[in-house]
């Protein structure tokens, strides 16, 4: 990476920042209770397993799965009905703002699986190309904001399993250049599961 690139970088995680901080969390928080709780329930933390965990997400990341959901970029019923709900770009920010700043529950895993999945996720596979998932994702699961790269620490299995699924099979189209697409048409089912439940109890 060269010294502008890295700038450019520099300067745009500042400017999502100050985003974050302009965004009205009492408000992200009264428009998350009426629309998103129900699911997500209240601070983020869903309780069932099929409905992603959104606190401690980054706010770049919400924001833009939010904005694909309106746009149809991101194919799901109830989200498309749920995101709708959200009317104006300040409703996006501050609903993705204040899940942004909670914190995010630990997960359950599979203790069986972890072992491979922690290999996959920290070394790929060399036979089949599968790049290391922490390359994006990071070696702790936090993601990278600026690149839009989520989170991924303590997410619910059954959801990261859905998620990657839905990549490989073309389901969900809305990564950046095809990456995960392209990632998840490497892996085995039981690649999947073992990536999604190392993930699920990382914290």
């Amino acid at each position: 990476m060269n010294f502008k690139s890295l700038l450019a970088i520099l300067g745009l995680t500042v400017g999502l920042n100050t985003a974050a901080q302009a965004a009205d969390l009492a408000a992200g928080e009264a428009t998350a209770g009426a629309i998103c709780a129900g699911c997500h329930m209240p601070d983020g933390n869903s309780v069932v397993d099929m409905f992603p965990k959104l606190a401690g997400q980054h706010a770049s990341y919400l924001a833009k799965q939010l904005n694909d959901y309106k746009s149809g970029a991101r194919a799901d019923a109830t989200m498309t009905g749920m995101a709708a709900t959200l009317a104006t770009d300040e409703d996006v920010a501050n609903v993705s703002a204040f899940f942004a700043s909670k914190a995010t529950s630990a997960g359950t895993a599979d203790d069986a699986k972890v072992a491979l999945g922690k290999a996959i996720y920290r070394g790929g596979n060399t036979t089949t190309k599968l790049p290391a998932c922490m390359g994006c994702h990071g070696t702790k699961g936090s993601g990278n904001p600026a690149a839009k790269f989520p989170s991924l620490k303590g997410q619910h299995a059954t959801y990261t399993i859905a998620q990657l699924t839905a990549f490989r099979d073309g389901k969900r189209a809305n990564d950046s250049n095809k990456m995960m697409q392209n990632v998840a048409n490497k892996m085995t089912v039981a690649e999947i599961e073992a990536v999604a439940n190392y993930i699920a109890q990382m914290k």
